[in-house]
């Protein structure tokens, strides 16, 4: 083992020691207050938490923001501190990306691109992106990832059971089991990049009639496991857009909304990261065009009977069919499905659900202030889970009511006014299990994807 080697080894060993000892010293606080019946203040362990993981980069950050943005995973006080956490990670200096570079393209890899910034456009928690050059003129996004992030990941991810352990000692509502399965297998595929170049080719086809939106292709011939290539795409934030014309912004969420539904109800996929940097907005005409879909590593495949309990659950609200309901939470794993958890379930459901039953145009907020929105229902829920449950959250269910959220929070920014039922219904038109299979079948393998497993 060489010097610099055993420097990083060391610093990994101290930082997971760190985390752990930070991380570990917020639950004995919490499991000894809870012990001796004493009243725990949760905001100032918010804190205390943040500042324990806030110092440190690299997975723990992804793993902390993902906690923050799956409901109930968290309480309030902490989702409220770890959403403040920024992503943004130290770049790696010139001299450590040439090596990380020769590491994975050769010593000539110079020579394989006309340029190569130095410096990254972009650093975040598992990699950093660069802009480049190849020797045919077209601009390209090299994402580099940081050494060591296989080891440090599975790290990290020991660290979640004591951080979901906080969660279940304060308020045992929510069995996190599952959860933390979840966020497990969606973060160990984001390390690999090979992975998710076979999900750029899918979302490629997927949206290749759809003007609205622009996926990049992939460069295999200067990609690896843990560098890839895509083109770059043009564009600025979505924020920078809140304030454009009704019809511009109402355009960004037809953009968003085809974005996620229609592979979602065709082939079975949605992307799982409903970050707002994971899109841009390409000009038209001088106007804001569309978006582009920039980031492929959080994408989830569900099988079709998983869409198919989605349909039913729809459809069983809004036609007031009870065990077409039951039916939808049993295919998705929820177990001992009692009445009152049923009736609670649907609390959360109809939430969701509403602005796709309502046949007019409207706000998703609907009047509602945006602050407050959801907040009565997230309550009502959760009150009633302290009362009956706990209850286990399916693993499938994780990332796609987590989407689902990032996904009204888009459209809160934009205060867009659609008819939500219209595009609801036209992405589910003519929609049947057997047909998802079939076209997910079609699409995995054009991708070069393996087939998910028949449940």
């Amino acid at each position: 083992m060489t010097d610099t080697e055993r420097n990083r080894l060391t610093a990994r060993v101290a930082r997971y020691a760190r985390i752990g000892a930070n991380v570990g010293g917020v639950a004995a606080r919490m499991a000894g207050a809870r012990f001796f019946g004493l009243t725990l203040d949760r905001g100032r362990n918010a804190l205390e938490l943040a500042a324990a993981l806030g110092g440190l980069k690299g997975p723990i950050m992804k793993v902390a923001q993902l906690m923050a943005t799956i409901p109930d995973a968290l309480p309030p006080e902490y989702v409220a501190e770890l959403s403040k956490l920024q992503s943004q990670a130290p770049p790696m200096g010139w001299a450590f990306v040439k090596r990380r570079m020769i590491a994975e393209l050769g010593p000539d890899w110079q020579q394989k691109f006309a340029a190569f910034e130095h410096h990254p456009a972009a650093a975040a928690s598992l990699g950093q992106v660069h802009r480049a050059r190849s020797r045919d003129g077209a601009e390209l996004a090299c994402k580099l990832q940081y050494p060591d992030m296989q080891s440090a990941v599975e790290a990290d991810l020991k660290q979640l059971g004591l951080i979901f352990a906080i969660h279940r000692r304060m308020d045992p509502a929510i069995d996190t089991t599952e959860i933390a399965k979840e966020i497990g297998a969606r973060l160990r595929e984001e390390l690999d990049y090979q992975r998710e170049a076979k999900h750029v080719a899918l979302y490629r086809a997927m949206l290749a009639d759809i003007d609205l939106i622009r996926v990049p292709r992939s460069w295999p011939e200067l990609s690896t496991g843990r560098l890839l290539t895509l083109d770059w795409l043009n564009g600025d934030a979505m924020l920078a857009h809140t304030e454009d014309s009704l019809d511009s912004r109402n355009r960004l969420a037809r953009a968003m909304f085809t974005a996620w539904w229609f592979p979602f109800s065709r082939v079975g996929v949605i992307h799982g990261d409903p970050h707002l940097g994971n899109y841009s907005v390409f000009e038209c005409d001088g106007q804001a065009g569309g978006i582009n879909l920039l980031d492929y590593g959080c994408i989830r495949i569900f099988p079709p009977s998983f869409v198919g309990a989605v349909v039913d659950l729809y459809h069983g609200l809004k036609d007031g069919d009870d065990a077409r309901v039951v039916h939808a939470y049993e295919t998705w794993g929820f177990k001992r499905l009692s009445r009152d958890l049923i009736d609670t379930l649907n609390i959360w459901a109809r939430f969701i659900y509403g602005p796709l039953m309502d046949d007019r145009v409207r706000s998703i907020a609907d009047g509602v202030k945006p602050s407050d929105y959801g907040r009565r229902q997230a309550y009502l829920v959760h009150t009633a889970l302290r009362e009956k449950g706990p209850v286990t959250v399916p693993q499938e269910f994780v990332l796609m009511d987590r989407a689902a959220i990032g996904l009204g929070s888009v459209f809160l920014h934009l205060r867009a006014e659609l008819n939500f039922y219209r595009l609801f219904n036209e992405a589910i038109q003519d929609f049947s299990v057997e047909r998802v299979a079939a076209q997910q079948a079609r699409a995995l393998a054009a991708a070069g994807l393996a087939p998910i497993p028949a449940k």
